[in-house]
């Protein structure tokens, strides 16, 4: 008997529990981005992206896509000054880079963390969006994804409408199989770019 009310609870738990999605415009079309968000029932979408615009796909700029996904029941939520790759602080730059252990430290980006942790507490279905298809190579899995592993929150990442890879998958692809203390030694993640 106590082995099934176990189950139960297990069943009932994952079906209450919410999960943090991520997903990456890159150059889909505007049909195939909803369809994706639709196939994993995403409610609200956070776009972390620092600038949010598109010089090759206007179809993402910032009111365009609210007014789309207004109408396809998503709501969009603008999150980049809290959780963008390319924060407006100077001090977060190390030689051109972004040094995503200095970005954790700051209290925009904390004020961005607590504000996903709640929104996962409350059960909201949400995708974290930004520009870069890859998540192993944004700021999604390495910043984001990473310090929401210490909510005990994985990150799923959209790859398109039926694959998804959880934030380990994405991480290791990242670290091609080797350990983060080996791959980076002292050195922080950071951005793949200079800015």
């Amino acid at each position: 008997m106590v082995f099934i009310f176990v189950i139960f609870n297990l069943i009932r738990n994952n079906m209450n529990r919410s999960t943090i999605y991520s997903i990456g415009h890159g150059n889909k079309t505007l049909k195939k981005f909803i369809e994706e968000l639709l196939a994993y029932k995403i409610e609200f979408l956070f776009d972390v992206r620092s600038k949010p615009y598109s010089k090759f796909n206007p179809h993402f700029n910032k009111d365009s896509l609210e007014a789309e996904l207004t109408q396809n029941g998503v709501t969009y939520i603008y999150a980049g000054d809290f959780l963008g790759g390319l924060p407006n602080d100077i001090t977060c730059y190390v030689k051109g880079k972004v040094d995503y252990e200095k970005v954790k430290e700051k209290d925009f980006f904390k004020t961005g963390i607590n504000t996903i942790v709640e929104a996962n507490h409350e059960k909201m279905i949400i995708a974290l969006m930004c520009s870069e298809t890859k998540p192993e190579t944004c700021h999604r899995s390495k910043l984001i994804g990473q310090e929401l592993l210490k909510y005990n929150i994985s990150v799923n990442h959209i790859i398109d409408s039926s694959l998804i890879k959880d934030q380990a998958k994405v991480m290791n692809e990242f670290m091609q199989g080797k350990n983060l203390t080996n791959l980076f030694g002292d050195e922080p993640l950071t951005s793949k770019k200079k800015y």
